[in-house]
């Protein structure tokens, strides 16, 4: 089965806009509800966008919850995966371009704040990619659900975590949305922009299997 470029055109500009947009939301200095509508907002725009080509997925976690209940197959999913993290990498590069320094600077990475430990990262970004993957398999993919509202009630979502998880971990839900910046940021010359950076991988695809699990019990689903 060869790739569909579409689909990965489409996640890629689905990923850019997440990454850009809402690390400029962060890097301007803007409101947790600036920064949490923001997120929420371009997911809930690229979903309606582009999400009758690739399923907008836009989220490397998400993928892999896919990958697990069957709905892509592997080949698609690991275009869909070194699509997504691409996006991400360029979309920082072109956030750090509109920002020319010598200082370091945090290009919008996720990072924790002082005092919470590993523990809490993986604990909290487990829950919120949970929440995350849950709505979104509970209203894009199951086919027992009103038509039409998935990009709203998935923006809505992310808006809620980072709300309520962006002050304690950065809530990334998504290793796409942490790694661009992250590496950006390092290179840039910040030196803690990969501090617990494992943590903004393996909690979200615990949190996204577990939510895939899950749905699929309370639905009744294959």
């Amino acid at each position: 089965m060869s790739v569909n470029y579409r689909a990965c055109l489409a996640e890629f500009l689905g990923t850019f806009a997440l990454v850009f947009f809402g690390t400029l939301a962060i890097a301007t200095g803007g409101s947790i509800t600036a920064v949490a509508l923001t997120h929420g907002l371009v997911i809930a725009i690229m979903i309606y966008s582009v999400g009758h080509i690739s399923g907008a997925h836009f989220n490397p976690a998400v993928t892999i919850a896919m990958l697990y209940r069957k709905t892509i197959d592997m080949q698609t999913g690991i275009a869909y995966m070194l699509t997504q993290l691409t996006a991400g990498v360029i979309a920082a590069i072109a956030h750090a371009s509109l920002f020319p320094t010598g200082s370091k600077v945090n290009f919008g990475s996720n990072l924790p704040a002082p005092g919470v430990s590993d523990l809490n990262i993986l604990i909290l970004e487990i829950l919120l990619t949970f929440f995350l993957v849950f709505v979104v398999f509970s209203t894009a993919v199951s086919k027992k659900t009103p038509v039409g509202w998935h990009g709203f009630a998935i923006g809505l979502i992310i808006t809620v975590d980072i709300f309520a998880g962006g002050p304690i971990t950065g809530a990334s839900m998504n290793p796409a949305r942490s790694f661009g910046p992250a590496i950006v940021s390092y290179f840039s010359g910040l030196d803690n922009a990969l501090q617990s950076h494992h943590l903004y991988w393996i909690a979200p695809i615990l949190g996204g299997l577990l939510a895939a699990y899950v749905e699929k019990i309370l639905n009744n689903d294959k």
